[in-house]
């Protein structure tokens, strides 16, 4: 039987408390920092549950002040099943794709890492154009799967591609990031690309695993519901489960 995703465990017990009467509209959530150890689960979790709820209707996340209930627009706790959580996701991106940028250092021939060349320049192009396109992007990264010569590597990196494609939850994540301004990092794409050119795997594993926790940190830095300085004091914690997955294998 599929496991019920963690951010969806928390976000119905939430709608539960203020189905209760626990939460009238208009109160403010606690913060974010204590919701998190009130439930025991990492901060990227609770903020994903409270952008399910933000999804479903059943809150309202106003920058620098905190999340507000709002009238009920949807009852239907079906609504809070969104897929993958972005942050979830993009953990198992930096551990698989870090892998696969390893092997693609030793396999990866003249000719790919021209098309990876290629790709670049496209990507530039997608960040300076107004439409928020990031097929490059997707490209990019599935040129490096396919160079790994393994078939299920290929296979697990697409499907979890997919899955980012598919998730509503990381869907709206992605598209606040893109509304602030942020793009794929051309530089961080540049430094995959020459560790590969080098046929170094130490430094390819890095630069991967390098850009997406950058993408991590984007995602808490787009996202972030309380006042600037006191998420950057608070989110510190989290970040370093992330960054240590830089320091293995």
């Amino acid at each position: 039987m599929k496991a019920q995703r963690l951010y969806k465990s928390v976000a119905v017990e939430l709608l539960k408390l203020i189905d209760s009467g626990k939460y009238n509209i208009g109160d403010r959530l606690p913060a974010e920092r204590d919701l998190a150890l009130e439930y025991n689960v990492s901060r990227p979790t609770m903020r994903e549950a409270v952008i399910a709820l933000e999804i479903a209707g059943r809150v309202e996340v106003r920058k620098g002040s905190g999340v507000y209930i709002i009238e009920p627009k949807n009852t239907d706790t079906k609504s809070l099943d969104l897929d993958v959580g972005p942050f979830e996701l993009t953990e198992a991106r930096m551990l698989i794709e870090g892998e696969a940028a390893g092997l693609a250092a030793t396999m990866i021939t003249d000719e790919e890492l021209e098309d990876l060349a290629t790709i670049i320049a496209r990507m530039k192009a997608e960040n300076d154009a107004e439409d928020g396109s990031e097929i490059a992007d997707k490209d990019f990264h599935m040129l490096i799967a396919r160079a790994t010569r393994n078939s299920v590597v290929e296979t697990i990196i697409e499907e979890v591609w997919n899955l980012r494609n598919k998730s509503e939850l990381t869907q709206t994540m992605y598209e606040t990031v893109r509304t602030g301004g942020i793009r794929p990092s051309i530089d961080e794409h540049w430094a995959i690309f020459d560790a590969l050119k080098a046929r170094d795997p130490i430094a390819a594993r890095t630069a991967m695993r390098t850009h997406l926790s950058r993408v991590i940190d984007t995602m808490f830095e787009a996202t972030e519901i309380e006042a600037h300085e006191e998420v950057k004091r608070r989110v510190s914690e989290d970040r370093r489960r992330y960054k240590q997955l830089l320091q293995t294998g």
